[in-house]
């Protein structure tokens, strides 16, 4: 299916769908329900009121999509005890700084208590950091779906092949295709009827990748892009596709994704990382094959064979980012949401992270 439009700021067009979509929607006796699978749409969906909009004829289910919201309890803990070893720069990415654990400690206040913490914008500033405090072992939290794993793979290529010896990477890399096939197989179908597919993502692993699950589980999923008119123009083709009984992977994002993806960013991740047979994710459990770890031949860079991972799991009280994160509840359902936790004093990881679907809804929703 082609991409229908040339102009992404085209708002005549992007009336006149969502018009056409009502229409052919309103002899259906239930809503159409489509999941996006990326915390990116998520916002874009409530920041432009798409969700309204389009409602009550489509109701969007958030996915498991934003890699801070699905940090595991142990990791979390994990990253606040490796941000505390005595002659190490901790190292990540912004987002993660303000998740609180159990306790309401978090890695920004670990900073504030004098630990040495730094934000990165981009992997191979831990290079630099390396190169320039030679005394200390710099220690990146790698974080993010295959959208930023090709950085660090090559961050770690870089420093092997310089002989960086004071860097350390600890990889929290995960999988989205292995997820999204672990969540809709707990499922009985017919939870959903379609899949807005990663518009980042697909970018480096090509829209080919779901096809398998889009046969499997036998849904349509459409690959996105951000701006409004890119997300309206999948839920219509969604739409189309569903109302015919059709199942299959469109790319309705070609301007960015092709079907075999990056192919230089997908050897690079070959080379140095391997699958994990088993991950942790915060909401889900233990998902086999969903995450990355650091290859043999790259494992001088390995932080996790320094530094061992902790087994304390904790889930802050009355919070429900786990079933927001299945798809089964929507951020207004906690009870938590927008008296105890809010933006400025968040308790679960959906409230911290710029994907985060309770961050979303706090921002872009007007809730009494």
């Amino acid at each position: 299916m082609k991409q229908v439009f040339n102009d992404i700021r085209d708002s005549g067009l992007l009336k006149g769908l969502i018009k056409h979509l009502k229409t052919k929607l309103k002899s259906m006796d239930r809503p159409l329900r489509i999941m996006e699978f990326c915390g990116g749409h998520t916002h874009s969906l409530l920041r432009f009121g798409l969700d309204e909009l389009l409602s009550p004829e489509v109701e969007f289910l958030h996915g498991p999509g934003c890699p801070v919201c699905v940090l595991s309890e142990s990791l979390l803990e994990y990253a606040l005890g490796l941000a505390k070893s005595e002659k190490v720069l901790f190292v990540t990415y912004g987002d993660l700084l303000r998740v609180p654990n159990s306790k309401g400690q978090s890695l920004l206040s670990l900073r504030a208590q004098g630990y040495e913490i730094k934000i990165l914008s981009h992997a191979m500033e831990a290079f630099t950091l390396a190169k320039i405090n030679p005394q200390k072992t710099i220690l990146f939290f790698a974080i993010g779906f295959e959208t930023t794993a090709p950085a660090t793979a090559f961050l770690i290529q870089k420093a092997h092949q310089e002989n960086l010896r004071n860097l350390l990477v600890v990889s929290n890399h995960l999988l989205s295709t292995a997820v999204l096939e672990f969540l809709l197989s707990k499922e009985t179908p017919p939870w959903m009827d379609g899949i807005i597919g990663p518009g980042h993502v697909s970018t480096v692993i090509g829209s080919d990748s779901f096809q398998g699950i889009a046969e499997r589980f036998k849904l349509p999923i459409v690959i996105a892009g951000f701006e409004p008119l890119d997300l309206v123009v999948a839920v219509h083709q969604l739409v189309d596709l569903c109302l015919k009984g059709k199942k299959g992977v469109y790319n309705a994002y070609q301007r960015a994704v092709t079907p075999e993806g990056n192919l230089k960013a997908k050897a690079l991740l070959e080379e140095v990382f391997v699958v994990r047979e088993i991950f942790p994710w915060r909401g889900l459990g233990d998902v086999p094959n969903s995450a990355l770890a650091i290859s043999e031949r790259y494992s001088e860079y390995d932080g996790e064979r320094i530094y061992p991972k902790p087994t304390i799991i904790d889930t802050p009280k009355g919070c429900i980012c786990n079933l927001i994160l299945q798809a089964k509840a929507k951020p207004i359902d906690c009870s938590l949401f927008g008296r105890v936790c809010t933006p400025s004093k968040p308790i679960g990881p959906c409230m911290v992270s710029s994907e985060g679907a309770c961050l979303a809804y706090h921002k872009f929703k007007s809730i009494s």
